[in-house]
C-alpha cells in the first residue's frame, strides 16, 4: 500500500504510527512519501518527501490530506488525480462557501476524520439510547490549549490564528459532529462565538449553542480556556438523565445509579477510525463521513444555520 501523506504535524504522525501498526496486523506492504513545505531530513521509515504538489508525479492507494485547514481545499484540488481515495483531517474546510463540484465524483472516495464516533462511550451510546425519547442533550468540551501539544508553543499552532483555520468552534467541530451523527443536524441554532480569555491568540476561545430539533433541545459549550478537561454529553429522558463522559471512559445514569466502563487508550479510536477508512477504501464498507455532510455539520459549528 502506498499513501501520501500532505502535511506533518501531529495528527500526521499519529496517523502514520496508527497506520502503520494496522498494516503489520493485515499483511500489508506499506510505503509512506510526505508533502510538505520543509526540506528537512526524511524522518525513520519515510520513502520520498516533496515539496510542492507539483512534484508529485507517481499515484498512490491513499491521500491523506493533515495541513493546516485553511490548506485543504487547495490541497485536495492539487492532488484530486494521484488517488481514488482520500482521507481528509477535521473540519474539511475553513469555510462552507466552496465549489464542491471538483469532488462530485462517483469514482473516488472522500472521508473526513470524525474520530469521536469510534469511542468506546458513543458506540454505546449509539447503541444501547434511544435518543427518539431524549427531551434534551447538553454537551461540553472544556480543555486548556497550551495542554494540547506538550513539545509545541501553543502561540505558533494553527488553533491560535483565525487565518490558519483555527478558533475552538473549528477544532472542536468533533462535538457537532457526533450530536449530528446522533440525533441529526438541528433546525435552528443560536450561536455566540467570541475570544474572553487572556490566551495570546486571535482565534475565537469559546463557543456556546442552543440548538433546537422540534422533539428536543441541544445544548453545547466549547472552550480553549478550561484548566481540567471536561468532555462529556448528557441526555435528559423522562426516566432518566444519562452522562456520557468521553473524558473519563464511561456512561453513569444519575436516577437509577447504574454505570458502564468504557475506558480505553486514545489510539484505540483512532485505530478504528483508521481501519474504517481502509476498509472503504477497499470497498467493503461506504465512507461514513462525506465532504457534503462534514460541510452540514460546519455550517452548524460557525454558526450560519440560524
Amino acid at each position: 500500500m502506498r499513501v501520501l501523506f500532505a502535511g506533518f504535524g501531529s495528527i500526521a504522525k499519529r496517523h502514520i504510527a496508527n497506520l502503520r501498526t494496522i498494516c503489520t496486523q493485515r499483511c500489508i506492504d506499506l510505503e509512506i512519501d510526505l508533502l510538505r513545505h520543509a526540506s528537512a531530513p526524511l524522518p525513520e521509515g519515510i520513502r520520498a518527501s516533496f515539496t510542492s504538489s507539483r512534484d508529485v508525479d507517481e499515484s498512490y492507494d491513499a491521500v491523506f490530506v493533515t495541513n493546516p485547514t485553511s490548506m485543504h481545499y487547495d490541497m485536495l484540488l492539487s492532488l484530486l488525480d494521484k488517488s481514488e481515495c482520500f482521507f481528509i483531517e477535521k473540519p474539511v474546510f475553513d469555510s462552507t462557501d466552496v465549489d464542491v463540484t471538483p469532488f462530485e465524483r462517483p469514482n473516488k472516495l472522500f472521508y473526513v476524520a470524525c474520530p469521536l464516533r469510534y469511542t468506546s462511550v458513543l458506540r454505546w451510546a449509539k447503541e444501547n439510547i434511544d435518543f427518539s425519547r431524549a427531551i434534551a442533550l447538553r454537551c461540553i468540551s472544556s480543555s486548556y490549549l497550551p495542554d494540547w501539544r506538550p513539545n509545541q508553543d501553543y502561540r505558533d499552532t494553527y488553533s491560535a490564528h483565525a487565518n490558519l483555520g483555527g478558533g475552538v468552534h473549528i477544532d472542536l467541530i468533533h462535538e457537532w459532529d457526533y450530536i449530528c451523527h446522533l440525533v441529526g443536524l438541528p433546525s435552528s441554532v443560536h450561536s455566540f462565538i467570541a475570544r474572553r480569555s487572556q490566551l495570546d491568540i486571535d482565534s475565537p476561545d469559546v463557543a456556546l449553542y442552543v440548538a433546537d430539533y422540534g422533539d428536543k433541545t441541544v445544548e453545547l459549550h466549547l472552550d480553549y480556556y478550561g484548566r481540567a478537561t471536561v468532555r462529556k454529553m448528557e441526555v435528559f429522558t423522562d426516566e432518566d438523565t444519562i452522562v456520557c463522559d468521553l473524558a473519563r471512559g464511561c456512561v453513569d445514569y444519575l436516577k437509577s445509579g447504574n454505570h458502564v466502563d468504557l475506558s480505553e487508550e486514545r489510539n484505540d479510536f483512532q485505530r478504528l477510525e483508521l481501519e474504517h477508512f481502509l476498509d472503504a477504501c477497499q470497498g467493503s464498507c461506504q465512507s461514513e463521513n462525506d465532504i457534503n455532510e462534514a460541510l452540514s455539520v460546519l455550517a452548524v459549528a460557525r454558526g450560519e444555520l440560524g
